[in-house]
């Protein structure tokens, strides 16, 4: 068995998942990119030392896929899988009228079913390579209180922040940690798209208007980083996050009434 360890990241092609990559290549753990994009993951790949990553197509909806492309980085890797970044997502803003059957399937089935399928697939693995593995979920600061114009997405984000804390919990007595992180808006190329079909408008454009900072990608993977070798269950990310994240416990009558007035002006939040 190896004497390092080693990561399998999902959305591994671009994004948080490029950035998380970087971060534990340079902690000189073996990484595993997952993406459906290989043009993506081996421009990721071209970025890390060579030998040191291995790279999986994988379309997370798929659970026979987790299973094989699991397999494979158990091999690639030297017989040992100590974390699963459950990375890949896809945003979807509008309101729930405007948005098809289509997009909302497809954002449950890539954020919520794609995290569930990853985690059922890596609990052996993670259990062999225990105490001490880590499953970090990537959630975000929609998880912490829902907001008009995002309905799909939150409830995507609570699901994950729900099987992070069921899993934490269920998995204690294995050795398994389980931890996530909570970004609000990262500049990162999924910001580049309209939030549903029926818009023209690119979400960087709505992030910006409703006075919304960006957080560096850069930030969100030194937070996986910390969370896969600390203890914290939830690890919000940004000025926005952490706002939310107080807001909703302490004051949730202001953030409910801030998010009404975004909602009124046409501000769509997308986490």
């Amino acid at each position: 068995m190896t004497d390092y360890k080693s990561i399998f990241i999902t959305g591994g092609g671009s994004g948080i998942g490029r950035a998380v990559a970087q971060r534990f290549s340079r902690g000189s753990w073996f990484v595993g990119l997952a993406d459906i994009d290989e043009a993506g993951m081996a421009e990721t790949g071209a970025l890390l030392p060579e030998g040191t990553w291995s790279s999986h197509k994988l379309d997370v909806r798929d659970p026979e896929q987790w299973e094989r492309a699991l397999k494979d980085f158990h091999l690639a890797c030297g017989g040992r899988i100590d974390a699963l970044a459950n990375n890949a997502g896809v945003p979807l803003g509008g309101m729930l009228h405007d948005l098809s059957i289509e997009e909302i399937d497809r954002t449950l089935d890539i954020n919520l079913n794609g995290v569930i399928y990853g985690a059922r697939a890596a609990y052996p693995y993670l259990k062999e390579a225990g105490p001490g593995s880590c499953l970090v979920n990537t959630c975000s600061a929609a998880g912490l209180y829902g907001q008009g114009g995002m309905t799909i997405y939150c409830a995507s984000k609570f699901g994950v922040r729900a099987i992070t804390e069921s899993l934490d919990i269920e998995w204690a007595g294995d050795g398994i940690r389980v931890t996530d992180v909570m970004p609000s808006y990262i500049d990162t190329p999924l910001l580049r798209h309209s939030s549903h079909a029926k818009s023209n408008k690119p979400i960087r454009e709505s992030v910006k208007s409703a006075g919304l900072e960006f957080t560096p990608v850069e930030e969100v993977a030194e937070t996986f980083w910390r969370a896969v070798h600390g203890s914290k269950l939830h690890n919000p990310i940004g000025k926005t996050a952490q706002l939310v994240a107080r807001a909703a416990r302490w004051m949730p009558g202001y953030i409910r009434s801030k998010s009404r007035k975004l909602v009124d002006r046409g501000d769509k939040l997308m986490g």
